[in-house]
């Protein structure tokens, strides 16, 4: 293994915690004008204000503002813009681990099928099963239709010898079709009076973004993207080769194993609240790589803040191009992820 892949922590601190520091005021920056920015203006100092009142009311007084303002800031875009970050460095730290383990820099929980799985685990338990298990319903269905669809690719891979990462992505894609097609039979056969609310949920969106449910995203990111970090010297291994990897004491088809499970918890309970949004796992890891390097030490926290940011730019184009209607915010990230794709296929030969 090079240098270069495992480097020095002198090299961590003087190369990425510059960086890293930078992303976390860049994503406090953009979860403020997230905050502020929508049909109804509302000062940062107002954003600021409600946020410290409704956190600490000992410490910062009510500043005066119109229990409207306060309203829009607290019960509607704060959750909403927390919910797509969340979700945006969710899907960022699940395409940059699914890249490393399918040394791939295609794969992403989008094209590989897991997302539609989780869609279609949601999408039963919205029109068929009701909330069985309370408000975990959606997250716990979401997960199983991810691990489903994993567990298909996984099993279709090895049926038609698909070892090779390109063939992977192949197998990948053939399944996503094949999931979305039962997911499009489940909306067919449930009650059409809430068919239309699962198609709009179908193609991402935020707008019903509550406090309670930012818990199940939040609890699975951290777990998860922690076991994922103390990981991240074997990502490493893996992105070199399953020889090199199993020369260094890794059990290779265990922690493939692994990576796609926990790939596969993130985007299912990510699924379940915002719906399908594409591409952003294929194109954080890739920008986050030519700023920080290939090390998967600094790869995945970066991944983490980038995702959170570009989700929160996008939700905002979301509510504001067509203000004040919603446009679903996977329409927007398809487009830019489109057109990513494309300049991806130009650059690498």
């Amino acid at each position: 293994m090079t240098e270069a892949a495992l480097p020095s922590g002198k090299g961590v601190f003087r190369v990425f915690v510059p960086w890293l520091l930078l992303g976390l005021a860049g994503l406090v920056v953009s979860v403020s004008l997230a905050v502020s920015i929508g049909a109804v203006h509302v000062p940062l100092g107002t954003v600021w204000g409600v946020i410290g009142h409704r956190i600490l009311p000992g410490l910062v007084p009510h500043g005066g503002w119109d229990a409207s303002h306060e309203a829009i800031v607290w019960h509607l875009r704060l959750p909403r813009t927390l919910l797509a970050a969340l979700v945006g460095a969710g899907l960022a730290v699940v395409g940059a681990t699914l890249q490393a383990v399918t040394r791939n820099p295609l794969s992403d929980p989008h094209l590989l099928g897991i997302s539609s799985g989780g869609a279609f685990g949601a999408i039963t338990a919205l029109l068929h099963t009701g909330l069985v298990f309370g408000l975990a319903t959606v997250p716990l269905f979401a997960f199983g239709g991810a691990l489903f669809a994993t567990a298909l690719v996984l099993a279709v891979s090895r049926v038609a010898n698909a070892t090779s990462p390109d063939r992977l992505v192949l197998v990948g894609v053939a399944v996503s079709f094949i999931v979305m097609a039962l997911a499009n039979v489940m909306i067919f056969l449930g009650d059409p009076r809430a068919s239309h609310t699962v198609v709009f949920w179908m193609l991402g969106g935020l707008g019903l973004a509550q406090w309670p449910h930012l818990v199940f995203p939040l609890a699975i990111l951290l777990a998860v993207s922690f076991w994922f970090l103390l990981r991240a010297r074997d990502f490493d291994a893996m992105t070199i080769g399953d020889e090199t990897a199993a020369t260094l004491g890794i059990n290779v088809t265990v922690f493939r194993l692994s990576a796609f499970v926990a790939g596969a918890l993130i985007t299912g309970v990510m699924v379940a609240f915002s719906g399908i949004i594409g591409f952003v796992g294929l194109m954080v890891p890739h920008v986050v790589r030519m700023v920080v390097g290939g090390a998967n030490l600094r790869v995945l926290p970066a991944s983490l803040v980038t995702g959170a940011i570009f989700l929160v730019w996008c939700d905002i184009l979301a509510r504001t191009v067509m203000a004040p209607d919603d446009i679903p915010i996977g329409v927007v990230t398809g487009l830019i992820g489109g057109l990513f794709f494309v300049w991806l296929l130009r650059r690498r030969p």
